[in-house]
């Protein structure tokens, strides 16, 4: 297999946590999106997406969407499951993934890729011109803002995002909760558990990779 990557960007970094917990060892091969590959005709033959993460299987195969890589990941390499270990651990898991995707990554893409110059032109990934729109990147800062608020809920009584035990649903909610900063927004001083909690996961050394 291979991974095709980048350091910094949030997407790869979920996937780079996620092999780093598991003890999982696949080629990286480095796309600078910074640089444009990723719209460059060589890239775009293997992801026509024209985004990182992309995960090429053994027999060709690729993969473009960070849920679907770690989930294919975990199938593939089921020892420390990550996705919780009973139905009930997975539906919660799961229902998780999909308000940090919905409330925490879209929120945050929402205010940068409507307010960062280097995005001019450039308010959705991939390989279309879509212009900023102001109005926009307010409503996105809001909503980071609603999303830190029920996270404290969430962790009120909890050891972890998803209940007592590290998930990937702490991965991914880490990811989201570091890529605000690029939106200028931290931890509000009232959200005591998302500060506790963002400590704790954040001492893990996979929070590194």
């Amino acid at each position: 297999m291979k991974l095709y990557d980048l350091a910094g960007p949030p997407s790869p970094r979920r996937i780079r946590i996620y092999l780093a917990e598991k003890g999982i060892d696949i080629e990286i091969v480095p796309v600078n999106i910074r640089e444009g590959e990723h719209l460059k005709p060589e890239f775009l033959a293997i992801n026509s997406r024209a985004t990182i993460p992309a995960l090429e299987m053994d027999n060709g195969t690729v993969i473009s969407e960070s849920d679907a890589i770690l989930r294919y990941l975990e199938e593939k390499f089921p020892e420390n499951p990550l996705f919780g270990e009973t139905a009930e651990e997975r539906a919660v898991v799961n229902n998780w993934l999909h308000i940090v995707e919905a409330d925490g990554f879209l929120a945050v893409a929402e205010a940068v890729r409507n307010s960062a110059p280097r995005l001019a032109g450039r308010a959705i990934t991939g390989q279309h011109n879509v212009e900023q729109i102001p109005a926009l990147a307010e409503r996105g800062i809001a909503r980071i803002g609603y999303f830190f608020d029920e996270l404290d809920k969430c962790l009120e009584g909890q050891s972890y995002v998803a209940g007592d035990k590290f998930t990937v649903a702490d991965i991914s909610t880490l990811v989201a909760v570091d890529f605000a900063g690029m939106a200028k927004q931290t931890i509000p001083e009232h959200c005591k558990n998302v500060a506790r909690w963002h400590a704790d996961v954040s001492a893990r050394p996979s929070a590194s990779a």
